[in-house]
């Protein structure tokens, strides 16, 4: 390869010797064509001997020797390197001991390229007459593939990703997900399994400590509205995003405002083709267009989902008055631009149920009706303005309400947020980047409470907070790379100002492996539960410190994780739920450690896919209304998590299993001494699923969770009063239903009819 080019350059200096010598030949018939001009041929002869003697000697006297060596950083010489002068075809490649030597006629100042694959080129300018005795050092290209990759705390996924642990479509195919994102993320180490709940908790930190961005941009409200042991769900599809990057921790300067992770999902920046997609589920129907046109492209789709068919022939333990029905919609409008990329992103949905849950306390039971509305709007552009320079930013807008009537109470919610971000750029070289920018975070939220003993009360808030941040990538080489970055946020609620160093450090230590550190400070606000009744607080903060190893071949990666978390500020109140004459302080903390391993091979066995997450997790907080500190009843000390896939050929399908395995669960026992003295019985649940390619882009889908019917406990509510014999009855908190089984048929027509071909998934 590296000859090439000089071989070129060989063959056009050649033409052009051919095309002087033509020119020289043509001057000679014209002199001896002129008409009434005679010239003795002998004289033509010593004239023609002097010239061309002449020109030899003029040719000698201007030649230029340019040599040198050329070796790498650790001084061991580079073979067949590419040298030449920029703009000329004078130059040569390197021998085996990294030498090489050329002549030049040109004159004055030039540069000499020195360039070979996978390292940095390299130009000198300077007078011809000093290129003499080069003594020259290339670096590793640190955009080579196997350059090392600051991956500490992040799992991505995603086609355009370098270490992609999950592929887009793994969202759909992952048998326990039930075609969620959120659900086949709970297949990664480090996530904790509460089912009842369907958020992501992750190492030991509550549901509101994982905050979600769409292309850079805060999510506010990203799960639909639910109720006990009734999991959620995420609120869009994950058939408009490409890539998805979920940090367990340590995570960069760019994100704020969440004391465990972050999860962004990064939407298609251009789809390939026109299609429309159809699916007919059995609790519902989804129906979905792309049109492109010019240099843009819009993506709408339209859901309907209402659970009342499914309740009539597999019933669950709610008594339901109006099942769970929502309509949603979402659209992505794209526009490129010579350098840069525009994208409008929108969803809405509203959702309502009505039901009454069984309850110990309660003769007749819990009744509770509930109806939401969701709207967000996401728009965000990108554009490279230079070779050094780049500039991204964008805003989103929510508007959240909920209507929530429990006995007798009717709450009602509102809440409006904006998040406005910029961030630029700039590429001082290959080696070293720096990101810097600015992002201002509003939310008003509202509350009004009744019923029949009080009159309509107010509660709510108005929070803003500014944000500047600067991170810096260094790579010292294809090995040896370093993220650092500060993190500034001034809280006009709190008047406070907190600052959040971060840092990340990782070293190849082989062709396909690495070792990463990363030590993060972090800072998060209370969430609305609290902020509506009590404003006079403090930023709640979490340290971490990871270590983390990674191999990566082709097919196969594993990882493994151990970290420390460690949490100061965590809000406490004195009351069994935070209410208006609730006294409420920051002296809560807490810990976090543990070790995450995850193994996924598509390649050892034919046509089967699989992968395996466990964590083992020793946590302790004392917050909220705790009385000491204890495991909170949201960690599990043991997780795991198996997925497989397998291709059947002949039948045109592709089968999986997904076992997901837990720990017990922390639980108060009123007749026991201590706070969270007990647990709960191990979580089991074996999920099924088979895809059948009836033809061409349409697809059977077929699933089951909880296959084998394991009869799992979230935990126990108590009696508030004890019986006759002192003893606190009680009564598990069971799922609502043991399993749950899904049908539905998958249509996409488009101009390639290539989509959704199942031996791709």
């Amino acid at each position: 390869m590296p000859l090439q080019p000089l071989t070129r350059r060989a063959e056009l200096v050649k033409v052009q010797l051919i095309r002087k010598n033509q020119h020289l030949g043509n001057n000679q018939l014209a002199i001896s064509s002129y008409p009434n001009t005679f010239v003795p041929s002998k004289k033509i002869k010593h004239m023609k001997f002097s010239f061309l003697l002449l020109l030899f000697s003029l040719s000698i006297n201007a030649q230029t020797i340019i040599n040198g060596t050329v070796t790498d950083t650790k001084n061991q010489p580079i073979e067949g390197a590419n040298i030449y002068l920029d703009g000329t075809y004078d130059g040569t490649s390197t021998d085996a001991n990294g030498q090489f030597q050329f002549t030049t006629t040109t004159t004055g100042m030039q540069s000499l390229i020195i360039s070979y694959v996978s390292f940095e080129s390299k130009t000198i300018t300077k007078p011809v007459s000093d290129l003499t005795n080069q003594k020259i050092t290339l670096k590793d290209d640190v955009n080579a593939l196997d350059t090392v990759v600051l991956s500490a705390g992040a799992f991505a996924a995603g086609d355009n990703s370098k270490v992609s642990v999950l592929k887009p479509l793994d969202v759909v195919t992952t048998a326990s997900a039930l075609g969620d994102f959120v659900g086949a993320l709970q297949t990664l180490p480090g996530t904790t399994t509460v089912a009842e709940d369907g958020r992501l908790f992750v190492r030991g930190g509550t549901a509101d400590e994982t905050q979600i961005f769409i292309d850079g941009i805060r999510v506010f409200t990203p799960y639909t509205p639910s109720t006990n042991n009734i999991p959620s769900r995420g609120r869009y599809s994950p058939f408009l995003f490409d890539g998805i990057t979920f940090s367990t921790g340590g995570y960069s300067a760019e994100y704020g405002q969440a004391l465990s992770s972050i999860l962004e999902l990064n939407t298609i920046n251009q789809p390939d083709q026109e299609k429309t997609d159809i699916s007919v589920l059995t609790v519902g129907a989804n129906l979905g267009n792309t049109q492109i046109w010019g240099k843009n492209s819009l993506s709408v789709s339209a859901s309907y989902v209402n659970l009342a068919p499914y309740l009539e022939i597999f019933k669950d333990r709610n008594d339901w008055k109006k099942p769970f029905e929502t309509l949603a919609g979402e659209a992505v409008f794209r526009h490129k631009t010579e350098n840069g990329i525009l994208k409008l992103y929108s969803a809405f949905d509203t959702t309502n149920f009505d039901l009454v849950q069984e309850d110990i306390n309660l003769v007749n039971g819990l009744p509770l009706a509930l109806k939401n509305q969701n709207l967000y709007f996401n728009g965000s552009y990108k554009e490279v303005l230079d070779n050094y320079w780049t500039i991204s930013g964008g805003l989103s807008y929510t508007y959240a309400n909920g209507k929530t009537k429990i006995l007798d109470s009717d709450i009602n919610d509102v809440e409006n947020s904006i998040h406005v971000k910029l961030k630029l750029k700039h590429r001082f070289n290959n080696r070293f980047k720096l990101n810097f920018g600015a992002e201002y975070f509003s939310t008003k939220f509202e509350e009004s409470y009744q019923d029949i003993v009080v009159q309509k009360v107010d509660y709510g808030y108005t929070n803003n907070l500014t944000a500047v941040f600067v991170e810096a990538d260094v790579f010292f080489s294809k090995k040896l790379a370093i993220k650092a970055g500060l993190r500034s946020e001034y809280s006009e609620l709190f008047k406070e100002t907190n600052i959040s160093p971060r840092v990340s450090l990782a070293y190849k230590t082989g062709r396909k492996s690495q070792l990463s550190l990363a030590y993060g400070s972090f800072f998060q606000q209370p969430n609305s539960a609290i902020l509506k009744f009590e404003q006079n607080l403090q930023a709640q903060q979490a340290q971490h410190f990871i270590l983390n190893y990674q191999y990566n071949d082709e097919g196969k990666i594993f990882r493994t994780e151990t970290y420390y978390k460690n949490y100061n500020n965590l809000v406490k109140f004195d009351t069994d739920f935070a209410s208006f004459d609730t006294n409420y302080n920051n002296l809560g903390s807490g810990f976090a450690k543990g070790v995450d391993l995850f193994w996924r091979d598509s390649k050892s066995i034919k046509n089967i896919d699989y992968w395996v997450s466990y964590s083992f997790l020793d946590t302790e907080r004392d917050f909220n209304n705790f009385t000491t500190a204890a495991q909170p009843n949201f960690a599990n000390t043991h997780n795991l998590s198996v997925v497989g896939k397998y291709w059947i050929e002949a039948l045109k399908s592709q089968v999986g299993l997904s076992y997901g395995f837990a720990s017990g669960r922390t639980y108060t026992d009123p007749n026991q001494p201590g706070f969270l003295n007990q647990k709960t019985k191990s979580f089991n649940s074996i999920s099924l699923n088979w895809a059948y390619l009836l033809s061409p882009q349409k697809i059977l889908y077929l699933s089951v969770n909880n296959a084998l019917g394991f009869k799992n406990v979230n935990g126990y509510q108590y009696a508030n009063t004890p019986d006759l014999n002192g003893q606190f009855n009680r009564r598990a908190l069971r799922p609502a239903a043991d399993q749950f089984f899904f049908i539905g048929f998958f249509w996409t027509i488009s101009e390639k009819g290539t989509d959704n071909q199942l031996d791709t998934l």
